[in-house]
């Protein structure tokens, strides 16, 4: 009887760690869907990237040009609403939308609306901006090269063109 007793709690006590194991398991995926919907972390090396906040908007700069790679590469996310003041890059940008749906528009142009899977090509030289719709929020990669020189500032989009109509 006593090894009949000693086989029951023994069976109990794995059954009852088993659930707490899956209950665990199951608390653990959801909070890491959660975390997941709510930021992206980068790493290199295992070691986290430095996400800067410019204002409105986040920027994490994930590769940087070196001797070898002389482009540089950065994720920006931008909540609704929000945008980057009038700019060029020397040496050109990509933009490859990853998520939302945002504004583009050259100096002279219509303004476009850009989305999820879309890739934008900023030949050097031509001032443009970039950032969310009214509405939703975006999220891009985008690649330079370094070669010729950084991103030249101007002045900041208006009202008016932020919210002028749009070219798809």
């Amino acid at each position: 009887m006593e090894r009949t007793l000693i086989s029951i709690i023994s069976n109990l006590k794995k059954k009852i760690m088993k659930q707490i194991f899956y209950s665990i398991l199951l608390l653990a995926t959801i909070s890491t869907s959660a975390v997941a919907q709510d930021s992206t972390i980068y790493t290199r090396d295992g070691v986290p990237l430095e996400v800067r906040s410019t204002g409105n908007n986040t920027l994490v700069e994930l590769s940087r040009a070196d001797s070898i790679f002389n482009f540089n590469v950065a994720v920006a996310k931008f909540p609704p609403g929000k945008k980057l003041d009038w700019h060029y890059h020397p040496g050109g940008q990509i933009l490859i939308i990853t998520e939302g749906v945002g504004y583009y528009q050259e100096r002279g142009k219509p303004k476009r609306i850009v989305s999820k899977g879309e890739v934008v090509k900023c030949l050097p030289g031509v001032e443009h901006w970039h950032g969310s719709s009214v509405e939703a929020g975006v999220t891009y990669l985008a690649t330079s090269p370094a070669q010729r020189g950084a991103t030249v500032w101007l002045e900041k989009v208006t009202d008016e063109q932020y919210n002028s109509k749009t070219n798809k």
